[in-house]
């Protein structure tokens, strides 16, 4: 009996149950009420249960009606869920975006776009892959549709890249360092006394030649471990100003200026990336459009002439087998 039971059913049961009455219910379904109350009463006769009290002037929701009616909502919406996936795809929406992101890309303007997407397309799943720089590789080799990088990355001619916003990257230490008493550029012979804390793998990348070498370098590829280590005074490094300004403002971190670095710190543009043969559907291409249209406070928009300073970035889990031949996008 149950086999039987339709999403017409359902529904009727569903608007009956919110109209109030089987003549509201008809009216919101453009149905007789005969037809809605006949509706219901097949509905009954199949599930074995009593869905409504009729003894009153208005029908009433029994106690078992009002425990069904979850289940029967939940499955009406899933069944529209389907309709509209099933429309997208046949429209050529995505029925999946999944991204790579590097972690200097703001946490707050990533999950607005987020939580904008998923009401405007529900029928594409969202994955995510963030890192601290490992972002070309996954575009490249096609296990990610989209990459978010800064403007550092080396990107291989097969990849397209679109600027989205422009974070300002400042070097910074706790107030108990050593370097924090220093005044004006400091230079390599004071810097190369102290720890380097980094999220980007420096053995492993292209240096800049404007980008100072120091004995020491720890990695740490998650960004809030690297901030807890220069807020205990381990050593230096260089943070998004989203990230920090909290802690400028507090004194729990003092801003430097280096040799490798320009005063007031250094303008990072950050990309979208995606394969050429593979662009962006509908789907992959209004994120990007609404990542476009932030912007990371406090930083401002990049002028036009204005280039990111000379840092390179990793394009990470490099494979022996499979190394690229890359060149700097201009």
């Amino acid at each position: 009996m149950l086999d039987g039971v339709s999403l017409d059913q359902l529904r009727t049961f569903i608007a009956a149950a919110d109209e109030g009455s089987f003549s509201a219910a008809g009216r919101r379904l453009r149905r007789a009420q005969s037809v809605v109350s006949q509706t219901l009463a097949n509905l009954e006769g199949q599930l074995r249960v009593k869905l409504f009290d009729r003894s009153g002037h208005l029908p009433i929701l029994t106690d078992q009606g009002r425990a069904l009616l979850a289940d029967a909502r939940a499955v009406a919406g899933n069944v529209d869920l389907l309709k509209a996936r099933a429309k997208s795809l046949a429209g050529g929406l995505e029925p999946e975006l999944s991204l790579a992101v590097d972690i200097m890309f703001p946490d707050s303007i990533l999950t607005d776009a987020v939580a904008a997407f998923q009401r405007e397309f529900p029928a594409t799943l969202l994955r995510f892959d963030m890192e601290s720089s490992a972002v070309i590789e996954p575009v490249l080799e096609g296990r990610c549709a989209i990459g978010i990088v800064g403007s550092w990355a080396l990107t291989p001619p097969q990849l397209t890249h679109e600027s989205l916003i422009t974070v300002s990257a400042h070097t910074v230490v706790a107030p108990q360092h050593p370097l924090a008493t220093h005044r004006g550029k400091i230079p390599l012979t004071a810097l190369a006394q102290h720890i380097r804390i980094t999220h980007i793998d420096l053995s492993d990348i292209s240096i800049g030649q404007n980008l100072v070498e120091v004995p020491r370098v720890w990695r740490l590829s998650n960004l809030a471990a690297k901030l807890a280590f220069l807020r205990a005074g381990f050593g230096f490094g260089g943070m998004p100003m989203h990230a920090i300004e909290a802690d400028l403002a507090s004194g729990a971190l003092v801003e430097i200026t280096t040799d490798d670095a320009p005063a007031g710190g250094r303008l990072i543009e950050m990309w979208a990336v995606y394969r050429t043969d593979s662009p962006p559907g509908p789907a992959g291409r209004w994120f990007i459009e609404r990542l476009k249209q932030a912007q990371a406070p406090p930083a401002q928009k990049m002028p036009p002439r204005l280039q990111a300073g000379p840092i390179v970035a990793k394009t990470a889990r490099r494979r022996p087998s499979s190394r690229l031949k890359r060149k700097r996008s201009r």
